[in-house]
C-alpha cells in the first residue's frame, strides 16, 4: 500500500471527472454492509466493556477516562486517514487499502480486550485481588487499538460511499441512510449476542480460571464480530472495484511557487488551512453536530451501567450484584431494541425528509426527541427508586416493577429515532457540502469527525467530577445531555442552512 501526496504539478483529477458517474445502488449497498461488522464490536463495547472494566477492577469514576482513548484517537486518526486516502495512489484504489487494513487491526485488537483476563493471568495477577492491573493494561492497549482501527475503517467506507455516490445529493443521502441501517443490524447483532448468557458454551474454551462467565461470553461475542467483519470486509473488497487515483502532469508555472508552499505545509498544517476555509454551512454543521454528540455520548457510555444501578439498584460488587447483573443484560435488551428503530428509522429518513420540508428539519426534531427521553431517565430512575423503597419495607424482591421496566425500555427504544437521524444526516450534509467546495471527501468527514470527538473527550473528562459532585450515579451527566441536545434541536433549524435543491432521482 502507498499513499504519497500529490507533488506540484502532479494534481489530483478532480472529483467531477473521476466520480462524476455514480455506482450502481447494488454496490453500495454491499460497501455500506461493511458497517454491521464494523458496529457489531462497538455494540459490544458500548454494552459490555464497561461493566467488564469495572470487573477487572477500575472504579466508575476512572471508567469514563479509559473511554478518553476512542475520541483522541478518532480525533488523530480519521483527519489523517482521510488526507492520506484522498491523496493516495495506490493500485488498489484510494480508500480500500485503508479499509482492509483497518480490519487486520480490528482483529488483533478484539484478540486483545477478549483475552486480556487470560494474559493478564499468565503475566502474574493474581486471581483472587482487584485491580488485575495486567490485565487492565493488556485491555486498554487492546481499546486503544480497536478504536484506531474503527476510526482507520469507518471515515474511508463513508468517503467511498461518497465517491461512489457522484454528485448526486440523493443518492449520497440514501449511501448514508443505508450505512445507518447496517449500523443498526450490527447493533442487534451484537446487543443480542451480549444479552444472551449462555453463549459462551459455543465456544467452551473461552471459560477459563482468569475469565468466568461474564468473561468468557465478552470473549465468545467478540469472535463472532470478527468472523462477521472478515466477511462483510472481504465481499466488498472482492466485488467493489474502486478506480486508482488518476494523476494529471499539467504543470502551471504561475502557480509553482504555492504549489511547493501546499505540499511542504506540515500535515496538521493542511488541517488548519482546511478548517480556515471552511464554508460557513461546515461551519454550522459543526456547531450542531457538537452540540448533538454532547447530548448522546454520556447515555452511549453508561446506559446499561444505568440500567445496573439506578434502574435495578445493583452493584458492580457485593450482595446486590446479581441485581446489577441483571440490569446490565435488561440494558442489552433496550439496546437491541434501540437498534430495531434505528434500523426501520434509517430507511425512513428519505421519506421524512420530504414529507417535513428538508434533512433540518428532521434533524431538529430528532434533536428534541433526545432531549425528552434523555430527561425522562430521571423521572424512571425515581419511580424504580420509590418501588425498591416499598420492596424494602414489605420484604419484596428488590427487582423493579413491570412498569419501570417497560417505561426503561420504552425509552432505549424511542432513542433509535435520533440516532438514526445523527447516523445519518450529518455525514450526507459534510459530503454534499465537500462537493460543493470542491475539498477532499476524506479530509472534509475527518474534520467532521472531530466535531464528534471533541464533545466525547469533554463528557469523558467531566462525567466522573459530575459523579462524585453529585454523589455518584449517571443522572447528571444524562441531565446535561439533555440540554445540550434541545440547543442542538434549535440550531438544526435555525442556523443550519438547507442544502441546495437537486432533480430526486437515482
Amino acid at each position: 500500500m502507498e499513499a504519497t501526496s500529490v507533488k506540484a504539478g502532479m494534481q489530483p483529477a478532480s472529483e467531477d471527472a473521476h466520480h462524476h458517474q455514480s455506482t450502481p445502488l447494488s454496490k453500495i449497498i454491499l460497501v455500506a454492509s461493511i458497517a454491521a461488522g464494523v458496529q457489531f464490536g462497538w455494540a459490544l463495547q458500548l454494552s459490555l466493556l464497561t461493566p467488564y472494566v469495572q470487573l477487572l477492577g477500575v472504579p466508575h469514576t476512572w471508567a469514563s477516562f479509559i473511554w478518553l482513548c476512542g475520541p483522541i484517537s478518532g480525533m488523530l486518526i480519521q483527519p489523517t486517514v482521510g488526507y492520506y486516502s484522498d491523496h493516495c495512489n495506490s493500485q488498489w484504489g484510494r480508500r480500500r487499502p485503508f479499509i482492509i487494513a483497518g480490519t487486520i487491526l480490528v482483529t488483533l485488537a478484539v484478540i486483545l480486550i477478549g483475552f486480556a483476563a487470560d494474559i493478564g493471568k499468565s503475566a502474574g495477577d493474581p486471581p483472587d485481588k482487584v485491580p488485575k492491573v495486567r490485565a487492565v493494561v493488556v485491555f486498554v492497549l487492546g481499546f486503544w487499538v480497536l478504536d484506531v482501527a474503527n476510526n482507520m475503517m469507518q471515515g474511508p467506507c463513508r468517503a467511498l460511499l461518497a465517491d461512489m455516490s457522484g454528485h448526486n445529493h440523493k443518492k449520497t443521502r440514501t449511501a448514508n441512510s443505508y450505512y445507518s441501517f447496517f449500523m443498526a443490524v450490527g447493533n442487534v447483532l451484537g446487543y443480542a449476542a451480549g444479552s444472551y448468557t449462555d453463549l459462551y458454551k459455543v465456544f467452551p474454551f473461552t471459560k477459563t480460571k482468569a475469565c468466568d462467565v461474564y468473561c468468557a461470553n465478552l470473549k465468545t461475542c467478540f469472535i463472532f464480530a470478527i468472523i462477521l467483519l472478515l466477511v462483510l470486509t472481504t465481499a466488498a473488497m472482492t466485488l467493489v472495484k474502486e478506480r486508482p487515483l488518476v494523476l494529471s502532469h499539467q504543470y502551471n508555472a504561475d502557480q509553482d511557487e504555492e504549489d511547493e508552499e501546499e505540499v511542504s505545509m506540515p500535515f496538521f498544517g493542511q488541517i488548519l488551512s482546511a478548517l480556515g476555509n471552511l464554508s460557513r454551512s461546515m461551519w454550522m454543521l459543526i456547531v450542531v453536530t457538537s452540540l448533538n454528540w454532547l447530548a448522546w455520548f454520556g447515555f452511549l457510555l453508561f446506559d446499561t451501567d444505568w440500567m445496573g444501578k439506578e434502574v435495578y439498584g445493583g452493584t458492580v460488587k457485593g450482595k446486590e450484584s446479581k441485581l446489577y447483573d441483571r440490569g446490565v443484560h435488561a440494558g442489552s435488551l433496550g439496546l437491541m431494541l434501540n437498534s430495531l428503530v434505528l434500523g426501520l428509522m434509517s430507511l425512513a429518513i428519505e421519506p421524512a425528509a420530504r414529507l417535513m420540508g428538508g434533512v433540518k428539519r428532521v434533524w431538529g426534531i430528532g434533536n428534541f426527541i433526545l432531549a425528552i427521553c434523555l430527561g425522562l431517565t430521571v423521572a424512571v430512575t425515581k419511580m424504580a427508586q420509590s418501588s425498591r423503597h416499598e420492596a424494602a419495607a414489605e420484604g419484596r424482591s428488590l427487582m423493579p416493577p413491570a412498569n419501570v421496566k417497560i417505561f426503561a425500555l420504552t425509552i432505549f427504544a424511542l432513542l433509535g429515532i435520533p440516532q438514526a437521524i445523527t447516523y445519518s444526516i450529518p455525514f450526507a450534509l459534510a459530503s454534499i457540502y465537500s462537493n460543493a467546495s470542491g475539498a477532499g471527501q476524506g479530509l472534509s468527514l475527518g474534520v467532521l469527525n472531530m466535531a464528534i470527538v471533541l464533545p466525547q473527550i469533554l463528557v469523558s473528562a467531566v462525567s466522573g467530577l459530575l459523579d462524585d459532585l453529585f454523589g455518584g450515579g449517571n443522572l447528571p451527566v444524562f441531565v446535561a445531555g439533555a440540554i445540550a441536545a434541545a440547543a442542538s434541536g434549535v440550531f438544526a433549524l435555525t442556523i443550519l442552512p438547507s442544502p441546495p435543491a437537486q432533480p430526486s432521482r437515482l
